[in-house]
């Protein structure tokens, strides 16, 4: 886990208190069972679940150039996620629902601060529910 950024926090340091203990301690099973923490957080960032992601990111020994990458990525997919959603219930109901639409903004922002290794507000990481 090195910094490769200097005069800033770690990792850790920015984004562990976005981190959701029930999610961590899943995540510290599974490595304990032989999961490949950086495995496990690229296939997370890649199906967008930045909880999950950034549980095993906060487990494995990546720069955090490359964590900060990857949590920037789980954000972004769960944004294009978040706005698929809305224009198909668009569709569906025959309204617009601007609050996905927000939610997926905000997700954005979250990736382009995570990108920057800036921290974020407190509750960036919270799971949007998806009917």
């Amino acid at each position: 886990m090195t910094n490769e950024r200097p005069g800033q926090p770690d990792f850790a340091a920015l984004y562990a208190e976005q981190a959701r203990e029930v999610i961590c301690e899943k995540a510290r099973e599974a490595l304990a069972g032989g999961a490949d923490a950086v495995a496990q957080a690229r296939d997370y960032a890649g199906r967008g679940k930045p909880d999950f992601t950034l549980a095993y990111l906060l487990e494995c020994d990546l720069a955090d150039e490359e964590k900060c990458t990857l949590y920037a990525e789980s954000f972004e997919r769960r944004a294009a996620a978040t706005e698929g959603k809305a224009r198909e219930f668009d569709a569906k109901f025959h309204r617009p629902f601007p609050l996905l639409r927000s939610d997926a903004a905000q997700d954005r922002i979250r990736a382009k601060l995570a990108r920057e290794g800036k921290r974020m507000g407190k509750g960036a990481g919270k799971q949007l529910p998806l009917i």
